[in-house]
């Protein structure tokens, strides 16, 4: 399994709530071989912005850097539009465009900027990712669905490779919608021990549906604590994991306190069989620069490049 390791949004201290900083994350994590970078779809927070329309800036601004969402809250978007977005992207970008999509928005304070007919969003997230799927494989696209309708629509130009379409979650309904829908699983809050038993779940039901999701294709999301961070802050981190698991004894087990210990936890994800992780701090950071050197340093060499 390829290892890569990317990083999540790096806000730093004192930063106006309008300054997203993508600028200096971008180009700093290009100028010391990071793999990638992934933006949050947070609408109504401070320091972030659209993440397709941030992978359009960053894009422009680098030439290797790989960029992805983490992730885009597909349903109450036009899947036709997200189509057509994504394919721009890669034609600006080849290879270099990871979408991952997601059912509910992260944010309570997002959700009404995401509307779907009351308790059907899961069936309006499948639908649209079909629709998706279609209009960046297909030339021309005829759909009439329960929620969408289009006549011989197509995008271009479509991508010269398929993307790879891959998803989050980690209940096991949102685990077999991967391995009958998605290309990979990007998983969040979930221990290593978990991550497997996922990744588990996605292989039988990617079986049933006739289908394979590639060994490589499954990653995670974590959180370091970073010497120096306010404990204000990860107490609200922590709150925050109990209210999104309150069946975890242990929110801290979800917490990686320095770099020693985030190495550790991404070896036991790799022995679950987990490959991709993006990391991000826990909380603002002094100087981004700083960050990117340290995340450079500590954990470029655990690639297998």
């Amino acid at each position: 399994m390829k290892i890569r390791i990317g990083a999540g949004p790096v806000v730093e201290d004192g930063a106006r709530p309008d300054d997203s900083g993508l600028a200096g994350l971008a180009a700093g994590a290009e100028e010391r071989g990071i793999d990638s970078i992934w933006l949050s779809d947070l609408a109504s927070a401070p320091h972030m912005v659209d993440p397709l329309v941030g992978m359009a800036y960053a894009a422009g601004r680098t030439e290797r850097l790989k960029l992805g969402t983490g992730v885009l809250v597909l349903p109450g978007r036009n899947p036709a539009i997200v189509a057509a977005q994504l394919a721009g992207l890669a034609a600006l970008a080849p290879r270099r465009i990871l979408p991952v999509f997601g059912v509910r928005p992260a944010r309570r304070a997002d959700r009404p900027l995401f509307a779907v007919p009351g308790g059907r969003r899961a069936e309006v997230f499948e639908e649209a990712l079909r629709v998706v799927r279609a209009l960046l494989t297909e030339p021309v696209v005829t759909h009439h669905g329960t929620f969408f309708h289009l006549d011989e629509a197509s995008v271009a130009p479509l991508p010269a490779k398929p993307l790879d379409l891959w998803l989050g979650g980690r209940i096991p309904v949102a685990m077999d919608r991967v391995g009958r829908l998605a290309d990979g699983w990007l998983g969040s809050n979930v221990t290593p021990a978990e991550a497997g038993a996922c990744r588990a779940l996605i292989e039988r039901a990617a079986a049933r549906a006739g289908r394979a999701v590639d060994d490589d294709h499954y990653g995670t999301n974590l959180a370091v604590v970073l010497d120096g961070t306010d404990e204000r802050l990860v107490d609200l981190l922590r709150a925050q994991i109990a209210r999104t698991r309150p069946d975890l004894d242990d929110p801290d087990a979800l917490l990686c306190r320095g770099w020693d210990a985030l190495r550790a936890q991404l070896g036991r994800y790799a022995d679950e069989g987990l490959s991709k992780f993006v990391v991000r701090p826990a909380g603002p950071v002094r100087s981004r620069a700083e960050f990117l050197d340290a995340f450079a340093a500590e954990l470029l060499p655990l690639e297998n490049r």
